[in-house]
């Protein structure tokens, strides 16, 4: 059996890395040509753990330019392309409306399945679904739970596998999380639309959950009890119906996923009209939260030193500055005119260039939340 992936992007080079590994079949394209000529020799420019070296030992992998031949060839195809957010939230899903179309161009279809891993909105898929129903493909819904920097690590050992949708390879979309996973995967099936609902639902729920943890640690520094934050927030993770993960006081969340998802659900629930729900509240938080840091860390650096950050990347290890509440933070107390040197550079090009690159030549006031 071959597997196809259309989009082979941060996520989909590490996807098609574990299935070849696994045993299967890989055809992969892109429509970025040279980053597909480079794959072909083995050549790939990653901050991403592991990517390298797997592609080095690539025996099974046809990277191509364009849909046509992965599809023709392919019995299960992926499609990871991007889906970019909308003014009000919701996702743009214009590049996977394009791999229908590709589909159906192609002769001989039927009895393929159409796999969207890349993030849609509720109801999407079965859109999909219908638009190829007569073509005889089924159409699944089966995202990643994925952080940057840790992808080929957390494909490994996902805490859940979802998969929406039915039809001939249900049975085979489940066993490929048997073959790449180190644990036993817990999967999840159901229809497309809730395994929707459950993608953005997972993360809406994380961002809340981090809002909470800085809410109280607020509480806390404006109670005079700062220094206590950490074993307040230790206690009540303790709670096993409250638990630790992603109970720290610190930076707001961002990066590419987090934010987008959480006002996704916000812009689905509105649609239904919901018009009070927890992911425009955690939004509106996590903006004014920024504000906080920005008077606490001024507040606390009493010598009006300059201010330097180990790294601005939303997280520490990648080269992603989208949505970094540390990059923001860092270019407010710019625009304050204090100083600000950032050791880890692997953002530089991307970045403010009023930033100080490098260990600090001067006493400083080091920012590590």
């Amino acid at each position: 059996m071959k597997i196809g992936l259309l989009g082979t992007g941060r996520l989909g080079i590490c996807f098609a890395l574990l299935l070849e590994q696994a045993g299967y079949e890989v055809v992969a394209s892109d429509v970025r040509e040279d980053y597909i000529k480079n794959l072909q020799q083995g050549v790939i420019d990653t901050n991403e753990p592991n990517v390298q070296r797997l592609l080095s030992r690539v025996e099974n992998i046809t990277f191509k330019v364009g849909n046509a031949e992965v599809i023709e060839e392919c019995d299960i195809i992926y499609t990871l392309v991007a889906t970019p957010s909308l003014p009000d939230g919701s996702y743009d899903v214009s590049s996977v409306r394009q791999v229908i179309k590709d589909v159906k161009a192609c002769p001989n279809v039927a009895g393929k399945s159409l796999v969207v891993g890349c993030t849609t909105n509720p109801g999407d898929c079965e859109d999909f679904q219908n638009h190829l129903k007569d073509y005889g493909v089924d159409v699944y819904y089966n995202p990643e739970f994925i952080a940057q920097g840790s992808i080929i690590k957390d494909l490994r050992n996902a805490d859940m596998v979802l998969i929406g949708g039915t039809g001939k390879h249900l049975n085979d979309l489940q066993h490929i999380y048997h073959s790449i996973q180190d644990i036993e995967p817990k999967v999840y099936t159901m229809s497309t639309t809730a395994a929707e609902l459950v993608k953005l639902a997972v993360n809406c729920f994380l961002t809340t959950k981090i809002s909470y943890a800085n809410m109280v640690g607020e509480v806390m520094a404006l109670s005079g009890k700062e220094d206590e934050i950490e074993t307040v927030l230790d206690a009540i993770g303790a709670d096993g119906r409250v638990g630790k993960k992603f109970l720290n006081f610190g930076y707001g969340y961002g990066g590419p996923c987090l934010p987008r998802d959480n006002r996704s659900f916000a812009a689905y629930a509105k649609k239904l009209g919901l018009e009070y729900n927890l992911g425009t509240t955690t939004d509106n938080f996590n903006e004014e939260h920024l504000n906080f840091l920005v008077d606490w860390v001024v507040k606390k650096n009493v010598n009006d030193l300059p201010f330097a950050f180990p790294s601005i990347a939303y997280k520490n290890g990648t080269d992603i500055l989208t949505e970094s509440q540390q990059y923001r933070l860092c270019c407010v107390l710019l625009d304050l005119h204090y100083k600000v040197y950032v050791v880890d550079d692997i953002v530089k090009d991307q970045s403010d260039s009023r930033i100080t690159w490098g260990e600090p030549t001067e006493e400083v006031y080091w920012i590590d939340l």
